[in-house]
């Protein structure tokens, strides 16, 4: 479960970032992983799709970058790098 609010944060931050570009389509999305996140690839893909359905996020490419340090300041953590949207 703690997956779902992790999502529902990222998901918030994508709408934002649509909307201050007033673009109604996000193109992509890259994340990354931290090495201690807890989540694979996969797993964070199929919560990611759900979560998109009927947002400006549907149907986005989503790239998903895994950081293998487990010393890094955010090894913990799952990052938004980068949202591409289509105005």
């Amino acid at each position: 479960m703690h997956e779902f609010s992790l999502i529902i944060d990222l998901m918030r931050k994508i709408k934002d970032i649509a909307a201050q570009h007033q673009a109604k389509k996000v193109a992509s999305v890259r994340v990354v992983l931290g090495a201690l996140c807890h989540i694979s690839p996969e797993h964070f893909r199929e919560h990611f799709e759900e979560a998109a359905v009927a947002t400006v996020a549907d149907g986005a490419e989503l790239e998903v970058v895994i950081n293998p340090d487990p010393n890094d300041p955010h090894a913990q953590d799952i990052l938004l790098d980068s949202v591409d949207v289509e105005e």
